[in-house]
């Protein structure tokens, strides 16, 4: 089995099997003869799965932009995605004891900082999350470190004053 060349939609330049977008028009190259899936075999799920992705999107750290409460759901917003060209990556949320080898348990699905905006109007459209700003679930360690020395504080308060009291 001998790979064909990739060419361009966009541009008509022919590239070799390697590459998986056009370096000038940052398109998704095809393949050139009409015939080639018949040469090379089928194209597996992967390959398939990331010739889908724009380039565009899939720059930056990576961000959550939705929950779901299983693996099921979360596979099903991260197809969503994958239909507009978003790239994502599924995360067990924190705080949740499971083994791994189960599918239960809530998921985080995070995309790139770039693609971010493109998910976040594929899930309103889908109704899957609510308008407004973009829930966040980590909290910084400083106001961490605040809410608990208030707390503190606030504990070392009520005991000092009940022990005034009760003299």
């Amino acid at each position: 089995m001998s790979a064909g060349p990739l060419v361009c939609p966009s541009c008509s330049e022919a590239y070799p099997p390697e590459e998986r977008f056009c370096p000038e028009c940052r398109m998704p190259l095809v393949y050139g003869a009409a015939d080639a899936e018949s040469e090379l075999g089928p194209v597996d799920d992967r390959h398939l799965r990331a010739r889908k992705i724009k380039p565009q999107l899939a720059e930056g750290e990576l961000v959550r932009v939705a929950g779901a409460r299983n693996q099921a759901e979360a596979e099903f917003i991260q197809g969503m995605l994958l239909e507009e060209g978003v790239p994502s990556l599924l995360r067990r949320s924190a705080g949740f004891d499971v083994p791994d080898f189960l599918a239960a348990g809530p998921r985080d699905v995070l995309v790139p900082q770039s693609g971010a905006a493109t998910a976040r109007e594929v899930l309103l459209e889908a109704e899957l999350v609510g308008p407004g700003p973009m829930p966040h679930r980590v909290v910084a360690p400083s106001r961490l470190l605040a809410g608990m020395l208030a707390a503190l504080a606030i504990g070392a308060l009520l005991v000092w004053l009940t022990t005034i009291a009760l003299r």
